[in-house]
């Protein structure tokens, strides 16, 4: 009995020290002591994260025996197993070695070079203290006491006072749910040609697909097969294409060489690169943000950080810009009447006084913003929505189905949608979909300030203008050349032959510098091959003759921001034998993301399903990767 009663003891002892909760703060440096800002610091396989402030601290609640994950850009990931008796947790990370042979990173102030690293170091007053930090730290936020240019500066660091009253922001990973929802993906099948010649669908620009994922790796969740959109993948990378000569707003790139997992297979890449706009060149916008400020909002990596993205965007308004914002929760309402740009600080303190709460009207705030959108038109300039949210609508018109009718009235009015996703857990990605695509706009997910930074400030103009709409691929494969094509990703964009000359029918738009890139996979005449699915010879039908060596002929239609005719231009592609090892380095590593993405996928297509292929295409394929995104991706791919 004593014996008993002594490992029952045990048992309760531990099962006790197992549940404690407690609270892990620490500091996360460079390998030469100095403090990283911006680090995502994450319990793993839960939605309790938070990043580190410019001086490197972080604060955040954590249960015995789980682990946290530090992770950023340019470093190697750390994991770190928390015991009975840590309540303080500093962190050390490693450059990653690969990254600095040829990436030069900047941001939060650090600057690192190929071979003299070190922090830049500025003297500013403390008249400019907000204008210069505001949006430039994650979790820093720093405005006037009074909101008057000249007073004192107030700094409050997100973090250190949000994770103390707020429990909801913890979550116990024995005890979380995601109720995230995705539109079902049915992967494309190989296309008889002589039953199939043509190909036909609408461009996607949206990059939300990519930086889902990493948010799933990093957070060590598994990855839904429809959460993985191969073509997002690949598109939310730049690629070296040639910038556009001539009447039309982009250039048509094309390129051919054997593919690297089905040795025999060809791959073609379509590439399209729209014209830079700089900003003097952009026409006055009418920006309408509209912000879901409801209680599903209320979490670290949601309104929180959205407010500091949008400090990141305020930085990139001129003069003639004018913004409104619109908010709704239980219900919808205007918090700033529209406002010049030159106004940044009227504009930052509606920002800052934003708080969520209540349920989420969100088909009341979306007819609230093209109201005052309409209202406020500007005649030959960039009028737009800036719809944030996590997607989870559920008062009024909710379903996509009525939200996709709602959207497609009002861009009538020649108003466009750029749709910002933020958190986990219960994100709509279907939802925020249907919005993009039908509003004629598009869709990006922001995960860190990291990700704000190029979304609203790198490529703030490829977001927020569109120098090309409605812009649709046809092409036509020769049958005296290939036998078989799939067209890799595009599920949820592929339209009917007939769409491509109707003008009516809605396709997808490019913005200014934005690069678009989709593969083909194709079976040239001869191969045998398991993917090829034989039919019985056609009485009726002959194919044409065609001894050239036309390999495909591509078309593209594309209308004006302002027209409703479409313009067409004729692509023709010589056949090639390019071996992959010989292929561009844009090629090889574009080619290296389908591939994982295919992994992800379990695709029937290919026929490798290690990750270590993926990484020796992508190095292959890295360059000169100036911001480091290439190496992250690598870094992403070594973690599964």
């Amino acid at each position: 009995m004593k014996h008993l009663l002594h490992i029952l003891a045990i048992v309760f002892i531990a099962i006790q020290v197992q549940a404690q909760e407690r609270t892990i703060t620490g500091i996360v440096t460079d390998n030469s002591g100095l403090p990283i800002a911006g680090v995502n610091v994450i319990v793993k396989n839960t939605s309790n994260g938070i990043q580190t402030n410019f001086d490197g601290e972080y604060k955040l609640k954590a249960f015995v025996g789980q682990t946290i994950v530090y992770s950023y850009i340019g470093f190697i990931t750390v994991e770190k197993h928390i015991n009975v008796s840590e309540n303080v947790i500093d962190i050390q990370m490693e450059e990653d070695a690969a990254v600095l042979e040829e990436v030069v990173v900047t941001g939060y102030g650090i600057k690192k070079e190929k071979k003299a690293l070190g922090y830049s170091v500025s003297s500013i007053s403390n008249e400019s203290i907000s204008k210069k930090l505001s949006g430039k730290s994650a979790g820093v936020q720093i405005t006037n006491a009074n909101g008057l240019s000249g007073s004192a500066n107030k700094v409050i660091i997100r973090g250190m006072s949000s994770f103390e009253n707020n429990d909801q922001h913890f979550v116990n990973a024995n005890k979380y749910t995601n109720d995230e929802s995705y539109a079902r993906i049915e992967e494309n099948t190989f296309k008889n040609v002589r039953l199939a010649p043509l190909s036909t669908f609408s461009i996607d620009v949206d990059k939300a697909g990519y930086s889902n994922i990493r948010r799933m790796i990093n957070n060590g969740q598994k990855i839904p097969q429809d959460a993985v959109k191969v073509e997002e993948m690949i598109n939310y990378f730049n690629y070296k294409y040639e910038q556009p000569k001539g009447e039309h707003p982009f250039s048509i790139n094309t390129e051919i060489a054997s593919s690297p997992w089905n040795k025999k297979t060809k791959l073609v890449r379509i590439g399209l690169k729209g014209k830079d706009i700089s900003s003097t060149n952009v026409p006055s916008s009418n920006l309408v943000f509209l912000l879901d400020v409801s209680g599903s909002m209320d979490s670290p990596n949601k309104l929180p950080l959205l407010k500091a993205s949008l400090r990141v965007l305020l930085d990139q308004l001129r003069e003639q810009d004018k913004v409104s914002i619109v908010v709704y929760a239980g219900a919808a309402g205007v918090v700033l009447e529209p406002t010049l740009g030159s106004n940044k600080e009227q504009i930052l303190r509606a920002i800052n006084n934003l708080n969520a709460g209540g349920s989420t009207a969100g088909g009341q705030g979306i007819e609230l913003a093209y109201k005052i959108a309409q209202e406020n038109f500007i005649e030959g300039g960039n009028n737009r929505i800036v719809l944030a949210t996590d997607g989870d609508f559920n008062v009024g018109a909710s379903s996509d189905r009525s939200m996709e009718e709602l959207i497609i009235e009002k861009r009538k009015h020649g108003i466009f949608l750029t749709v910002l996703g933020f958190g986990m857990g219960n994100y709509k990605d279907s939802k925020m979909e249907t919005l993009a695509d039908k509003g004629n706009g598009n869709h990006a997910y922001i995960d860190t300030m990291q990700e704000a930074r190029k979304v609203l400030g790198e490529e703030f103009f490829g977001t927020i203008y569109t120098i090309a709409k409605d812009v649709k691929i046809q092409v036509e494969f020769n049958p005296n050349k290939v036998q078989a094509y799939r067209l890799i990703g595009y599920e949820n964009r592929l339209l009917n032959d007939e769409d491509f000359k109707d003008d009516t029918k809605d396709a997808g738009e490019l913005g200014s510098g934005h690069t678009v890139t989709a593969f083909y996979e194709v079976i040239p005449v001869g191969v045998k091959s398991d993917y090829i699915k034989f039919v019985d010879s056609l009485k009726y039908s002959k194919a044409t003759i065609n001894n050239s060596d036309e390999l495909v002929t591509v078309k593209f239609r594309y209308k004006k921001p302002e027209d409703d005719k479409s313009m067409l231009i004729v692509k023709t592609v010589m056949d090639d034998n390019v071996l992959f090892e010989e292929a561009s380095e844009d090629f090889k590593f574009s080619a290296a993301v389908a591939l994982f993405g295919l992994q992800l996928r379990n695709s029937s297509f290919i026929k490798t399903k290690k990750t270590s292929d993926v990484i020796a295409l992508a190095k292959a394929g890295r360059g000169k990767d100036e911001n480091g995104y290439r190496a992250e991706f690598i870094r992403l791919v070594k973690s599964l």
